[in-house]
């Protein structure tokens, strides 16, 4: 695992929030009813409109680089965000509307990154990254170790904000808004953005409550829909038929791909549009490995997903296009063919060769 992983991986428990399964979903038919959608498109053209009348601020070029720390944990009130106590507070940014996204079919989940850099204190682990990340496809982040990939994943939903010291410069935006603009809501934020770490991580508790855990805490009651939920999201997560009669057991008791499949459901299960996986297969077998890959080639089309790998092999079979990086610098980013079979770099030929890392 790369960089500052430990200080990150116990934030995936609180990112969570309470969603309705995909249009074309199982469960669509369903006995599971959204809330009428009508009242959320007038309200997500109202906040657009009013986004139209006064444009959402960004930093000056040239102003003081954004530091992250413990601030998003200390400026949500209410849906409200404020930065000082002097500062008026503002509906925070359609970036952050509840609305659940129908996202099967749009172009939501496109992120871009423009002259990128990342700070660990002192230390600069990325530099000048500017991409655009196709949505709906499959994104694979390449290089040696301690190149940035897995820095640079977690600055797409902000899991490096609470460590001290770290800060950004640049701008990364989801959907063209700036997901660093301090009215941005870090928790609906990383709602939309959904992480799966390198090691599986399920609750000590039933396999049902580990999926449910999310809508429930979110304010989901009703007993049939989370039933719903939970079904819809194991099955999406290729692991319904494995564990649908032994759904009150633990969590625990599940195989490592088993586990890992969990959690991809737990992330589902909160209706992401990007999923952020950070070498999700590494410590699986070879088959349990195959299904994890198996089910990203299932999930793209439908989620922009971006997962973070050491295996050529498996960049090539299960990724659309492919970023290589080195030494914090993005080095070549193209479709995964050209990448593997024509690179324009030299030094992306050399590690995709094995000359080096």
């Amino acid at each position: 695992m790369e960089e500052q992983n430990l200080a990150t991986s116990n934030l995936e428990t609180s990112n969570l929030e309470t969603t309705i399964p995909l249009k074309g979903s199982a469960l669509e038919s369903s006995s599971f009813e959204p809330p009428a959608t009508s009242s959320r498109a007038v309200e997500r053209e109202e906040k657009e409109g009013e986004e139209n009348k006064t444009p959402t601020p960004t930093r000056p070029s040239g102003a003081p680089a954004m530091s992250l720390g413990r601030a998003p944990l200390m400026t949500i009130v209410n849906g409200f965000v404020s930065t000082s106590p002097s500062t008026q507070l503002t509906p925070t940014d359609p970036l952050d509307s509840s609305t659940p996204p129908d996202v099967e079919g749009s172009a939501m989940g496109r992120f871009s990154a423009s002259t990128l850099c990342f700070f660990y204190g002192a230390s600069q682990a990325l530099f000048d990254i500017s991409v655009d990340l196709v949505p709906q496809e499959v994104t694979a982040l390449i290089g040696p170790s301690g190149c940035g990939k897995s820095t640079f994943l977690r600055v797409l939903n902000r899991m490096n904000d609470s460590i001290v010291g770290a800060r950004i410069e640049g701008r990364v935006t989801l959907d063209g808004k700036d997901i660093y603009n301090p009215r941005v809501d870090v928790v609906q934020l990383r709602k939309r953005v959904g992480m799966v770490f390198q090691k599986s991580n399920p609750f000590p508790t039933s396999i049902f409550e580990n999926v449910a855990f999310g809508p429930r805490v979110h304010g989901l009651r009703d007993k049939a829909q989370l039933e719903h939920l939970v079904e819809w999201s194991l099955r999406k997560a290729d692991l319904w038929v494995e564990v649908k009669n032994r759904l009150k057991t633990s969590a625990l008791s599940l195989s490592g791909g088993q586990q890992q499949r969990l959690c991809i459901a737990r992330a589902l299960a909160v209706g992401p549009e990007v999923l952020l996986m950070d070498e999700p297969a590494s410590a699986l077998d070879p088959r349990s490995t195959a299904r994890i890959e198996e089910l990203i080639r299932e999930l793209r089309g439908t989620y922009t997903i971006v997962i973070v790998t050491h295996n050529m092999q498996q960049a090539a079979r299960v990724s659309d296009y492919t970023a290589f990086f080195f030494e914090g610098r993005l080095v070549e980013y193209g479709t995964t063919k050209q990448i593997f079979t024509k690179p324009r770099e030299k030094q992306t030929e050399d590690y995709i060769t094995g000359r080096f890392g």
